[in-house]
């Protein structure tokens, strides 16, 4: 990427990007450079986005098809830079166990992500446009920003390996070294020709214990997940008055996305830390819902129980339709699915063949809105 100038003015704002977005409350940033015309890196995710959704695999999610999803320059010609940030959400709150709980996914757990992460967002790019009035500005231009919380048409799991926050997995999601996948991504598009960080190498290695685990076999291929069989898709986007039967049949109490390919996933087991955002601390009935209480939800119970919430997204006859058809089989799966609690199972085929001794070092010391756009 010869076409970024490293020169000490563009090292010095890298480094200090870095130092002030954990200063704001990130916990991990990186910076990848945008080329004048799409990478081979770019064209390559370009076109498994437009096998997949040749495939039909996202089902009524027309957004996804979004021209500007597939060439980042449509949102913001000028941008040179994307500042791609992580917030970890994981809190190490278990679920009971028992056929009348109702399970929902740990990002809804707390307060909707969307708000806290444009709070950072916003706070992070005011200063960043700010630094176009320091002395060591090349030159006197405006810095423009725009930025993104999984709110506007950009692939931001690609672009955050290419930054070097993690790697897309085989589940769809975004693993980081630090924090397994239990993280929340934003963006930062930027007319700043920046320094990039080196792209995060993938290193699930031989394990398959996401696709093993998929009670509907959601993940058809590595990394690419069907929204037509996700559970998450079918929880939170499925406008229905019923969910199909195949799905209604295995959503072993799962009435709020589904967490099962990141609770088995090794990465997520050995390096989960509890997240210092007190905003993503489980509301009280959040952890142990009863199916019985979901199922006669009304309106002014759902305004009291989800107040500044990203699971608002499901409506009261959703959440009445999903936890009537997840109690209708509740006796059919007594025993807990994988993934749900414990170890998390260890059906998978293989293991991380690529973790090093660094990684496991880590491990000593110590996530659809979300669920169903795991694929773009």
């Amino acid at each position: 990427m010869s076409f970024i100038p490293r020169d000490s003015f563009a090292e010095r704002l890298r480094q200090r990007i870095h130092t002030k977005a954990l200063e704001i409350g990130f916990h991990n940033v990186g910076i990848a450079a945008i080329a004048p015309t799409p990478t081979d890196a770019e064209q390559s995710t370009q076109a498994a986005l437009q096998e997949w959704l040749a495939q039909g695999f996202h089902s009524d999610m027309a957004w996804m098809n979004n021209p500007k999803r597939q060439d980042v320059r449509q949102l913001m010609p000028a941008a040179r830079s994307i500042i791609c940030l992580a917030l970890n959400y994981y809190t190490p709150h278990s679920r009971p166990v028992g056929q009348q709980y109702a399970k929902i996914s740990r990002y809804g757990w707390g307060r909707d992500y969307h708000r806290i992460l444009h709070k950072k967002l916003k706070q992070f790019s005011l200063w960043l446009q700010a630094q176009g009035e320091t002395q060591d500005r090349p030159r006197n231009e405006p810095i423009q920003t725009r930025y993104y919380a999984d709110t506007g048409p950009i692939q931001d799991k690609f672009w955050a390996q290419q930054a070097g926050l993690g790697w897309v997995a085989k589940n769809g999601n975004v693993i980081t070294r630090d924090y397994g996948s239990w993280v929340f991504l934003g963006e930062v598009l930027t007319t700043l020709n920046l320094s990039p960080d080196a792209p995060h190498t993938a290193h699930c290695g031989t394990c398959t214990r996401c696709l093993d685990a998929c009670p509907t076999e959601a993940i058809r291929a590595p990394g690419v997940v069907d929204a037509n069989r996700c559970i998450a898709y079918h929880t939170i986007e499925n406008r229905d008055a019923e969910l199909p039967g195949a799905i209604a049949a295995r959503l072993n109490n799962w009435v709020a996305g589904c967490d099962i390919c990141q609770d088995v996933c090794p990465w997520n087991q050995r390096f989960a830390q509890e997240t210092d955002v007190d905003g993503f601390q489980p509301y009280p009935e959040n952890i142990a819902p009863r199916l019985d209480d979901l199922a006669n939800l009304t309106e002014a119970e759902w305004n009291r129980r989800f107040p500044a919430s990203a699971l608002r997204r499901i409506k009261p006859e959703m959440w009445r339709r999903n936890a009537q058809a997840a109690a209708a089989v509740a006796a059919l799966h007594a025993t807990p699915v994988q993934g749900d609690g414990g170890d998390g199972g260890n059906g998978g085929k293989g293991e991380m063949g690529e973790m090093g001794e660094e990684d496991a070092e880590r491990g000593g010391r110590g996530h659809a809105e979300r669920g169903c756009r795991r694929m773009g």
